[in-house]
């Protein structure tokens, strides 16, 4: 998500289009009782195309997905029955003399509302050696109803991008995420940067990007060693969960490939990779034996690998 301030940024370049999602309290207020975001848009299609005035200029996608809506639920119920049962631990100190003070009651049931972030479903009544509480139902029930429902704001033009391919390509800024995430943190390692100079600073940041790039076709064209769906389907509906093919549900279930070997992760891939090194070689106790280096020799999955990027796998050393 992007915040309100890159989004006017953005808006005074009128050279870039955005796309980023609403968050639950703009939710809220669109689904209000004359607001445009109403069950009823859901009823007959799972994604629908509305306006506010808070939004002139820019589209809203209102989408409903009935999975994330089960997800949600189950979550919640979830939370309010592990907050109802530390709740209970206090009620039970509390009827047995143990803990009197309002004050440190009220601490205490703090620490324990906001553990789950459940407090703002529930009334508290606390007074001198009592305590008590209830469920706020209503406020349970009003957010229930919008379980599974997500908004997507975006300023690209009808004419650019549909509302269903909006929706698509929402979803497919995940990618770009985990893209960025092993940029910074876990293949490349773009942070801590020791460099000073403007110019240094921009050339380091375009060579993980390139690495970036070079890591996103090496995983499609080894996508026949690695655990990676080679032929996913279309997706008719951008909404509903993402389906996997069956030879990559076959892959996920055997750890095989189509062709029966063992099937890689991308990393595993790359570990094996790395073992097709160069090594210099001396032998002991021999001086006038020169040293040499020594290629060596490529396994089978090596092999593979290299054509499936067509390139050649250097079996010997040559210098200029």
């Amino acid at each position: 998500m992007i915040t309100n301030a890159r989004i006017d940024a953005l808006k005074e370049t009128d050279q870039m289009g955005w796309i980023t999602a609403l968050r639950a309290p703009q939710v809220k207020t669109l689904a209000r009782d004359d607001g445009p975001l109403q069950l009823s848009l859901f009823d007959e299609t799972n994604l629908a195309e509305i306006t506010h005035p808070d939004y002139r200029g820019e589209r809203l996608i209102a989408c409903r997905n009935p999975a994330l809506a089960t997800e949600r639920a189950r979550k919640r119920t979830d939370l309010l029955a592990a907050t109802e049962a530390d709740l209970d631990k206090i009620v039970a100190a509390v009827n047995a003399g143990r803990l009197k003070d309002p004050a440190k009651i009220g601490l205490r049931v703090g620490r324990v509302a906001n553990r789950y972030k459940m407090a703002k479903h529930f009334t508290l009544n606390i007074k001198e050696g009592h305590f008590s509480y209830h469920r706020l139902t209503d406020t349970i029930a009003t957010e229930a109803a919008l379980d599974g429902i997500y908004v997507i704001r975006t300023s690209v033009e009808q004419a650019d991008l549909t509302a269903p391919e909006v929706v698509k390509a929402y979803k497919a800024l995940t990618g770009v995420e985990r893209l960025f995430r092993s940029i910074k943190t876990v293949d490349l390692e773009i942070r801590p940067i020791y460099h000073r100079l403007e110019k240094r600073v921009r050339a380091h940041t375009f060579i993980c990007l390139l690495a970036a790039y070079l890591v996103f076709h090496l995983r499609q064209a080894w996508a026949p060693l690695t655990f990676k769906d080679e032929d996913p389907p279309e997706r008719t509906d951008p909404v509903g969960p993402a389906r996997r093919s069956q030879t990559a549900d076959m892959k996920a279930s055997r750890h095989t490939t189509t062709s029966r070997e063992p099937a890689h992760s991308f990393q595993s891939l790359l570990d094996h990779l790395a073992t097709l090194t160069r090594n210099q070689v001396s032998i002991p106790n021999h001086p006038e034996i020169p040293t040499f280096d020594q290629l060596t020799r490529p396994t089978e999955l090596q092999r593979q690998a290299f054509e499936l990027i067509n390139a050649p796998i250097p079996l010997q050393i040559s210098y200029p």
